[in-house]
């Protein structure tokens, strides 16, 4: 599911910007998988691990830059190539492309354990994140 909306994410996105950087670990499919779409719908596109991995030449002549990130990436990562953006003068928009809105059923298992224990159980676990 987050795959599919990042990918779709990104085609959308992809348009808009210059360059595009894909923050994900080189081993991850799902990040490589970005940087492929972002390249098939004309976009230059990176895969950067971290900030450590941005080359200036990457950027220049740039003036839209879109960021973002394989499924499993951290927050914290994202965040510090924001930051390290702004640090260069970026003037940095944040756009929600797709929502996500997932709910997860608890499993019957669990539920039965919980039930034979007098527990309580919520009845859905949510997941929201903006792309």
């Amino acid at each position: 599911y987050a795959t599919q909306n990042r990918q779709a994410a990104v085609k959308r996105l992809a348009g808009d910007v210059d360059v595009l950087l894909v923050i994900g670990a080189a081993n991850s499919s799902n990040a490589n998988r970005l940087v492929e779409v972002a390249k098939m719908a004309g976009t230059h596109a990176h895969l950067i691990n971290d900030v450590s991995d941005i080359r200036s030449e990457w950027l220049a002549g740039a003036s839209r830059i879109g960021i973002t990130a394989g499924a499993s990436t951290p927050e914290m990562l994202v965040t510090q190539v924001v930051d390290a953006l702004r640090g260069r003068g970026v003037s940095v928009r944040e756009v929600h492309v797709v929502e996500e809105d997932v709910r997860f059923a608890i499993p019957q298992e669990l539920e039965r354990m919980a039930q034979e224990r007098g527990m309580a159980l919520p009845e859905r676990t949510a997941m929201r994140q903006s792309i």
